[in-house]
């Protein structure tokens, strides 16, 4: 297979609006430990309105075409979720249902990797099982491994929010060299004009 040297331009989505989360700071980490050839760039979903389909029949609201235009444009997704009650927030769930609604969902066809922080030792696994889910019915393509589930987050991560363990450092930078060699496999797979937008 030919190496494809095109940058690939991920968004990265965390699921946490807190001022101090975890998974923000270990999107953060995951921007900086970036392979050669892959930018990541947030998006941001707490000012997106509770999903209301009236609205939406209306006309999308400013920050929903904001962020269908961003994943519509990337080449990969990266999720960094939290868990809460053994699923995933409900503002990530608000934005996948925004993102979601035709015409041209952005998440069609789409490479996509996961991973997550929380306090305790499963590090997320009950809510990425659950967004997966959520990425089949979607016609996404999520990344079956590694998976990166960061437990005992409080541990790994440095009053300013640094990621600081060095295991988990490399976890992530396995991660995303996969999400990069899995984003060529399928540029070379998926026809053009499957892809939405």
């Amino acid at each position: 297979m030919t190496k494809d040297s095109r940058p690939i331009r991920v968004v990265g989505i965390s699921g946490s609006l807190r001022a101090g989360s975890y998974n923000t700071a270990a999107l953060k980490a995951a921007i900086a430990l970036a392979p050669e050839g892959m930018t990541i760039e947030t998006a941001e979903i707490g000012d997106l309105p509770l999903y209301n389909d009236d609205v939406r029949a209306a006309g999308y609201p400013p920050a929903v075409r904001r962020l269908r235009d961003q994943l519509a444009g990337a080449d990969a997704i990266l999720f960094v979720t939290p868990e809460y009650n053994y699923s995933i927030p409900g503002v990530l769930k608000n934005a996948i249902d925004w993102a979601s609604r035709p015409p041209s969902q952005p998440f069609d066809n789409k490479p996509v990797a996961i991973m997550g922080a929380s306090g305790g030792i499963f590090g997320t696994a009950q809510a990425q099982y659950q967004l997966r889910q959520m990425l089949v019915f979607l016609n996404a393509f999520p990344l079956n491994k590694p998976e990166v589930m960061i437990g005992a987050a409080q541990t790994k991560f440095d009053e300013a929010g640094r990621l600081t363990d060095e295991q988990t450092k490399e976890f992530v930078r396995t991660l995303l060299d996969a999400l990069s060699n899995w984003t060529i496999r399928l540029r070379q797979s998926v026809p053009d004009t499957a892809r939405p937008g």
